[in-house]
């Protein structure tokens, strides 16, 4: 079977796509609003989140045409997760459009997708953020028809209007967000907010098998979350160059200096083999060619990067680098969040080494 090479360039559709995603944020998500709204008891932008999904379809994006979605593909979605990442903003994209989608998409839920697909209907699906594609799944336990369990550290389960519980029966169930209880969890990252969920006898709408449903959300989670790295650490690069570039010592900018040079051309190597990585991991998303291997590539590579290019940029920008008001807290947070998200750079070599049989010495 001949295969083909992955396509790593961006459509001029997809330069589009960003051109109009970073616009709208560029008006709708300044690091001054995601600052305050961190500080906030309401994290998740509603308004931008209506913007973004009902306004520009873009919770669809994954959904097919005749189910009320775009019917596009996962090399655009990596587009919208790069420009959500360089804005580190704070809304439920990855949780509902990505993860949640993937796993109706696999139970064939017509109805549901609808709703996920207009954007007007949050779906989260009820597992840690932390869980990797290969991981045991955890399940809530199923007594005489309800749900009775606990799950903890679930990304954007505040924002959910439905959530996708696996319990032990293998069925993965819908469950209206006014059923559970959701209890905040102290959280690095205060754009991605964690929580409890609690199930105490919760009816729910079996949708299909758990097993394959939460593996392929897993995977598309894992693969696609490179392009927010990519986001992050792109955006980090950007703003250290300008900075050094403005800032002066000695009467002469800062970038200038041999020193610094070389660490931002090592930074600029370490996004650049980033991009290829994720690029690759939305293409095989996308072609289903290679797809577990390409997916544990780019994510034992994606954190690392996306945190270094953070922690260059704090360093970096010296002392204004450390206070609340700078935006580059947020990127490191953020990173730093993601590193441990949908598996470790650990857990993704160790998944490689046994996709191509390479065994431990």
């Amino acid at each position: 079977m001949s295969r083909t090479e992955p396509d790593l360039l961006y459509s001029e559709e997809e330069e589009a796509l960003r051109a109009a995603v970073r616009d709208l944020l560029t008006d709708h998500c300044d690091p001054a609003g995601v600052i305050a709204r961190a500080e906030s008891d309401t994290p998740h932008d509603r308004a931008l989140w209506k913007s973004l999904a009902e306004s520009m379809g873009l919770a669809g994006l994954l959904v097919p045409e005749e189910l009320g979605g775009q019917g596009a593909s996962h090399r655009e979605v990596a587009v919208v997760l790069e420009e959500l990442g360089r804005s580190v903003a704070p809304v439920p994209y990855l949780a509902s459009a990505v993860v949640a989608t993937e796993a109706l998409l696999e139970c064939g839920d017509r109805e549901l997708l609808g709703r996920l697909a207009s954007g007007r209907t949050v779906g989260v699906l009820a597992v840690g953020l932390h869980l990797a594609p290969g991981d045991a799944l955890p399940a809530v336990r199923l007594e005489d028809g309800r749900l009775h369990g606990e799950v903890t550290g679930v990304a954007d389960a505040a924002a959910a209007d439905v959530l996708l519980v696996p319990a032990q029966d293998g069925g993965l169930y819908a469950v209206e967000a006014d059923a559970v209880t959701v209890t905040p969890q102290t959280s690095l990252d205060l754009t991605r907010p964690l929580a409890t969920v609690a199930l105490t006898g919760a009816e729910g709408r079996r949708l299909g098998d758990t097993e394959p449903a939460v593996r392929r959300a897993l995977r598309s989670a894992a693969g696609l979350l490179a392009s927010e790295q990519l986001g992050l650490a792109d955006w980090a690069l950007t703003e250290t160059v300008r900075y050094l570039k403005e800032r002066k010592q000695f009467n002469r900018p800062v970038g200038g200096f041999q020193a610094l040079k070389h660490r931002l051309a090592q930074l600029w190597l370490e996004v650049v083999s980033l991009r290829a990585a994720a690029r690759a991991a939305a293409d095989a998303l996308t072609t289903g060619e290679d797809t577990d291997l390409t997916v544990a590539v780019a994510q034992s590579y994606a954190g690392p990067v996306a945190v270094h290019a953070a922690e260059e940029a704090l360093q970096l920008h010296g002392g204004i680098g450390m206070t609340w008001e700078h935006p580059v807290h947020l990127c490191l947070k953020r990173a730093k969040a993601d590193s441990i998200a949908h598996g470790t750079s650990g857990a993704h070599r160790a998944a490689v080494a046994g996709l191509v049989d390479l065994q431990a010495p």
